[in-house]
């Protein structure tokens, strides 16, 4: 959807809708927050993993007697909208979630080619959003109202340069990225000025690109093969990884791969199986080997869903839980809800030292937290095992 007109239909809902009313959550004596998710479509298995992590914090929040606002406790209530895995849809969910909704704030999306949009959205209407794992730097950029819960893409290519140097010995690399794409272009990107910086000009020998209506890689991949990089960057969605690595291994390349945080979901090892294990990818969080809060979250998870969580359940926890925070410190909530939502985003801004399940952060007016990263090992099990934590 062209920008200009995303813009102009917001404008329009916003001039037709009523907005200076008595909240019917509170009416209700509940809060009402929104989760803009992927729950269908490719990216429906990081939604879910998402939308579980968050289930998780309202369940213990309302059994405890409800999130605590000033001298009121609230019962925390979650209305979704699915973007389908689809930029376009999720502007509008976001605006479903806004105008319809009458959220106090909004959790997701996840993708930074959804969240980049959806947090056009939602700055014009000035309503708070979290995206759990959007690391492009744009999601944020200039909107006050949007926030994230994870790192951004430069520290994490540079993370991902820096293991490639230091722990594979790596001289030169080669990047395989979808061009049209926000998040691989962006991360490749950074990995690429990274690795350069540190093993010298060209040192990335192959910064090849493609398009993502594109499935047959065998021309890219036949120039990796043949440029005798030491490892390759992969930095797309999980989805996609199967069939990228199964078609690296048929055209000769039998080195290291190397992965970004959207490798992490629940749907890739039952997709790639063998061809995945050995690899690394980074990471806000690893369930292998957690301590302490971590591993209390990850043991409450895995009873409630027998399985382990991956960074998405983690992220959608804490998403969530900065939000909650920052409503539960506002020490009001008023009849009007822009003004609530005003509040909201100023006591997020201003959150420091917040102890996640992902790791602990420090919140910013730029939206942006300053956090850790995990780079992840695919063990000979196929689990996600924390290899090293790399701080900023």
């Amino acid at each position: 959807m062209n920008p200009k007109f995303a813009f102009s239909l917001a404008l329009l809902v916003f001039l037709l809708c009523p907005f200076t009313h008595h909240s019917s959550a509170q009416a209700a004596e509940k809060i009402t927050v929104g989760l803009n998710l992927s729950l269908s479509g490719n990216r429906q298995a990081s939604g879910i993993s998402t939308k579980e992590g968050a289930e998780l914090l309202r369940e213990q929040i309302n059994s405890g007697g409800g999130l605590r606002v000033g001298n009121n406790r609230y019962e925390v209530e979650f209305v979704y909208a699915d973007d389908e895995s689809s930029p376009q849809k999720a502007i509008a969910a976001s605006l479903q979630l806004i105008t319809k909704g009458n959220v106090l704030g909004m959790i997701g999306p996840n993708a930074s080619s959804s969240a980049i949009p959806a947090g056009g959205i939602a700055e014009s209407f000035r309503t708070p959003m979290i995206s759990p794992t959007s690391t492009n730097p744009k999601t944020t950029e200039n909107r006050p109202f949007v926030f994230r819960a994870c790192f951004l893409d430069p520290f994490q290519g540079e993370v991902m340069a820096s293991f490639a140097v230091t722990d594979l010995k790596a001289t030169k690399a080669a990047v395989l990225y979808d061009i049209s794409s926000p998040y691989p272009k962006g991360l490749a990107e950074y990995f690429k000025a990274a690795f350069e910086a540190k093993q010298g000009a060209n040192s990335v020998v192959v910064f090849e690109n493609f398009l993502t209506s594109e499935k047959d890689l065998t021309a890219h991949l036949d120039r990796i093969v043949a440029s005798d990089a030491d490892v390759l960057f992969l930095p797309q969605y999980s989805h996609e990884i199967p069939s990228i690595i199964g078609q690296a291994r048929a055209r000769g390349w039998n080195k290291t791969i190397l992965g970004g945080d959207a490798w992490e979901s629940s749907d890739l090892m039952p997709n790639c199986g063998d061809l995945c294990k050995g690899l690394y990818y980074s990471s806000h969080f690893g369930a292998v080997g957690a301590k302490g809060k971590t591993q209390t979250f990850v043991e409450q998870y895995r009873a409630k869903h027998n399985q382990l969580p991956t960074g998405y359940a983690a992220l959608g926890y804490d998403a969530m839980n900065l939000l909650l925070t920052a409503i539960s410190s506002v020490g009001n909530l008023g009849p009007n809800l822009l003004e609530n939502r005003a509040a909201i985003k100023d006591k997020i801004a201003a959150i420091k030292g917040f102890e996640g399940v992902s790791g602990t952060l420090d919140m910013n007016v730029a939206g942006d937290p300053v956090k850790s990263a995990v780079v992840i090992l695919i063990n000979d099990k196929g689990e996600f095992e924390s290899y090293k934590t790399v701080n900023p």
